[in-house]
Order: C-alpha cells, then sequence, then structure tokens
C-alpha cells in the first residue's frame, strides 16, 4: 500500500506532535513565577526605598525581608491585582520602623552624653582597672562581680560554673595579687600596699 497524500493546505500530524505554538507558560504561582517577578521589581524597589532611607544598604536589606515575606505567601500574593504595591507596603513599612529605632537611639543618646566638663578619673580607680586587668580572666571575673557588681560568693559561683570553695579561692588570690599590682603602680595613685582593703571584704 502506498502513502497516503496529503491534501493541499493540510497539516501533516508527524510534524505537529509534541509542539506547542506561543511563548511558554509559566506558573506564576510557584518559583518560576516568583523568580519572574523578584527580577522585575528587586531593583525599582530598593531605588524607591533608598530615597526614602537615605541608605543603600539598608533598602537592600529591606526590601529583601519585604520578598522574603512575599515569598512565604507568594500562592496568595500573586494573585492580588499588584503583587508589586504589597510588597513596596511591607518595605516601607520596614523601613518607617527602622528609621523610628534610629531616631529613639538617637534621643537616647543625646540623653546619655556625658556633661561638656566631664571630671577627670580617680586615679586610684584608674590604679584599680589596670591592675584588674592584670589578673588571669576567670579569677578578675569573679573579683569584679563580687566586688563591684556586689553579689554573693554562691551567686558568682553559679555564673561562673564553678564550686564555691573555687570562687573563694580566687577571690582571696586575687585580692593579693591585686595589692602587688597597686603596690608597683606607685606612689601618687594609690595609697600603698593597702590599697586592696578599699575592696569590701565578705
Amino acid at each position: 500500500m502506498g502513502e497516503r497524500p496529503v491534501r493541499a493546505g493540510a497539516t501533516d500530524p508527524t510534524t505537529t506532535i509534541g509542539v506547542r505554538s506561543g511563548p511558554p507558560v509559566v506558573d506564576i504561582a510557584g518559583r518560576a513565577g516568583f523568580d519572574s517577578f523578584f527580577e522585575g521589581s528587586y531593583r525599582r524597589l530598593v531605588a524607591q526605598i533608598h530615597a526614602y532611607l537615605g541608605d543603600q544598604a539598608e533598602a537592600e536589606d529591606v526590601v529583601q525581608e519585604a520578598f522574603i515575606r512575599a515569598w512565604q505567601r507568594w500562592p496568595a500574593v500573586c494573585r492580588y491585582d499588584e503583587p508589586t504595591s504589597w510588597v513596596r507596603r511591607v518595605a516601607w513599612n520596614l523601613a518607617t520602623s527602622r528609621l523610628r529605632r534610629v531616631a529613639t537611639a538617637a534621643r537616647i543618646m543625646r540623653r546619655q552624653q556625658p556633661p561638656a566638663t566631664s571630671p577627670a578619673p580617680n586615679p586610684d580607680h584608674v590604679a584599680l582597672v589596670a591592675a584588674l586587668r592584670k589578673l588571669p580572666d576567670r579569677q578578675r571575673r569573679a573579683v569584679v562581680l563580687h566586688y563591684l557588681a556586689d553579689l554573693p560568693v554562691l551567686t558568682v559561683a553559679t555564673e561562673l560554673g564553678v564550686p564555691k570553695g573555687t570562687v573563694m579561692s580566687w577571690l582571696h588570690r586575687g585580692r593579693a595579687q591585686l595589692a602587688v599590682h597597686l603596690a608597683e603602680s606607685g606612689p601618687g595613685t594609690t595609697r600603698g600596699q593597702n590599697s586592696h582593703d578599699d575592696l569590701p571584704r565578705r
């Protein structure tokens, strides 16, 4: 049997099987749809938020956070009439919150600024701080917590995760070493070898 002729104007089925006409269909609710949305909106939104915040890095941070939130809700967000508006609103709210935090921090810093003429540091205090730096780390922490933070020995032991007897030993050795270091600091900054007596005995 010979091949059946194809009529003029007819489509040869062997050339159309598996072929779709037009551009590929993108699943807007899936990752490909989100990626396309991100690529088309990200730079524009960053530029807008940058103009508001005045800081490029901060603008990128808040816009990225807004897109993360959009991705977490993407099946719903992608069906909004203007998904970009939703992301921009989230980014705007985040930027406003950051500006408020910065303004609050600035007010606190202004209130906490030292007076224009600060008194000179007490020489004994300077000498004590310098002497404390010469103690071993955990021994120094024990001395500071007990004598300066006024914590009981048992509380210091709990803070440092050691037995009470260990803390008492550290305190005893710390006082002795402080006496030596303070004596070595020379006259005029301490009251001599007995300067460690300024620390309360408990």
